[in-house]
């Protein structure tokens, strides 16, 4: 144990982050997924990871920097991307509310890292240096924008794949699709070397895609940071999708740029998936949100929708099987002990317990 004298703001930040050490990432190596299932972890904001019976390790949109980390300037930078939507230099208190579940300096089991755009809570400069430096045959999967930025940060040429709607790849037993996305913030928002300058307005399949992964045990729609659009429809009827991942938030007054509660039971009923599971939710202290609203509201509407489906709550850093949990409604935690006074203890107060 280190004396007083021997801690430094530089010791503290390196024994305490990311506050769940290497928990989550020794869960999701050490996971067997079994036959016909496929697992899912969410990582916060709208990191996911997906695990395949076949032991395919695809990350999506993991991100582990932060928001806002002084308040001395409240209000946001020149350019930032919350300015340019509502057209106005505003208050952003934008703090990051959740941990760091995983360490992406522990990751070592990764075949595919993928992004659904390049707002920079979806793509990060840590986790590409993790990855590049501890996974060599993991390839950086993205639109455009997002290859382009990681090819400037010097991930090599041939680990870059960009992909367009319309696309399709294979990691060992999983098929990726590339669909269209709805994130119209994208169009508003997007960096300006980032922008193709011969393309105005910009391309917005060069910019930003929604992925379906098709397993042995069962199919996952990532929306990102898709807006509602009566595409998802068309996405529903090609597509067979199990478990759909959306946006999901509060919107600021003068700004849509999450999904609304009644946005996601719709996005549901239109994708005809058998679970929405809302994310994004809970990273940002400015469009915190509380998904119970969705559980309350599909209450009230389940049994006229023609389309059968159930929200589920998450946590970040919790586990979710499928189809093990399509049943299910809201994750908890593993509380431990569930082999609790097998072994009697042999204690002095043991006849008071």
């Amino acid at each position: 144990m280190a004396k007083l004298d021997e801690i430094t703001r530089e010791s503290w930040v390196l024994s305490t982050f990311p506050e769940w050490g290497t928990w989550l990432n020794e869960e999701i190596e050490e996971t067997k997924v079994e036959q016909g299932t496929v697992a899912m972890w969410w990582l916060g904001n709208m990191g996911l990871w997906v695990k395949t019976e076949g032991n395919a390790n695809i990350c999506m949109d993991l991100w582990v920097a932060t928001g806002k980390r002084s308040g001395k300037n409240k209000l946001m930078k020149p350019k930032h991307q919350h300015q340019r939507a509502v057209g106005c230099v505003a208050l952003q208190p934008n703090l990051r509310t959740t941990p760091c579940v995983i360490d992406p300096f522990a990751i070592k089991d990764l075949d595919a890292l993928l992004a659904t755009h390049s707002h920079s809570d979806h793509i990060d400069q840590n986790v590409a240096a993790a990855v590049l430096k501890n996974c060599p045959e993991a390839k950086f999967i993205g639109p455009k924008t997002c290859t382009d930025i990681w090819r400037k940060w010097g991930v090599p040429e041939e680990r870059l794949v960009t992909v367009r709607p319309g696309d399709e790849l294979t990691i060992k037993d999983a098929k990726i699709k590339m669909l269209e996305s709805f994130d119209r913030t994208m169009l508003l928002t997007v960096a300006e070397d980032v922008v193709l300058k011969d393309k105005l307005p910009p391309d917005m399949d060069d910019m930003a895609v929604n992925y379906l992964i098709e397993t042995t045990g069962g199919n996952i729609y990532n929306a990102g940071d898709s807006h509602h659009s009566n595409y998802f429809v068309k996405h529903g009827n090609e597509n067979k999708v199990d478990v759909a991942f959306v946006g999901y938030g509060e919107n600021p007054r003068g700004m849509t740029d999450k999904l609304t509660s009644s946005d996601v039971l719709r996005v549901a009923e239109e994708l005809k998936t058998q679970v929405v599971i809302p994310l994004h939710h809970d990273i940002w202290s400015n469009f915190m949100a509380d998904p119970k609203e969705i559980t309350l509201l599909w209450n009230y509407r389940k049994d006229r929708m023609k389309y059968k489906f159930k929200p589920y709550i998450w946590q970040p850093g919790g586990k979710f099987v499928f189809p093990d949990n399509k049943d299910d409604m809201e994750y908890m935690y593993p509380r431990g002990f569930e082999d609790a006074f097998t072994i009697e203890p042999d204690l002095p107060f043991k006849s008071f317990l």
